[in-house]
């Protein structure tokens, strides 16, 4: 396998809770750093709302690898940012043998 192109610059967030006063709590976003990566679409899907038709693409992100447990290892439930664009990352997995780079399955979120 040859080096994937890492030529976007991703900002990894991790979602904090933070207490909302009236017994309940906010989340907000944090930044764990600045990746470099590879970002490319996967196939689209379409299904029927109760209104509308919903439509979404997954991503594959491909990172430089970090060990295991290291604040720069993405992983699910965690979200990239790029600019106005959020990815939410669903699963991770080693994208090479040696494990030199990881892809991170992710759904690209609209902010409202």
């Amino acid at each position: 396998m040859s080096a994937p192109r890492l030529n976007r610059r991703l900002v990894l967030e991790e979602a904090q809770r933070v207490a909302d006063g009236s017994g309940g709590f906010a989340l907000n976003w944090v930044a764990l750093g600045v990746l470099w990566a590879l970002v490319r679409p996967g196939s689209g899907r379409e299904r029927a709302g109760e209104f509308v038709t919903l439509s979404s693409v997954g991503y594959r992100i491909t990172v430089r690898a970090a060990p295991e447990n290291a604040p720069s290892r993405p992983k699910p439930d965690q979200r990239f940012r790029e600019g106005g664009r959020v990815f939410r990352i669903t699963a991770v997995t080693e994208c090479d043998a040696r494990g030199h780079y990881l892809t991170c399955f992710a759904q690209e979120e609209v902010l409202s």
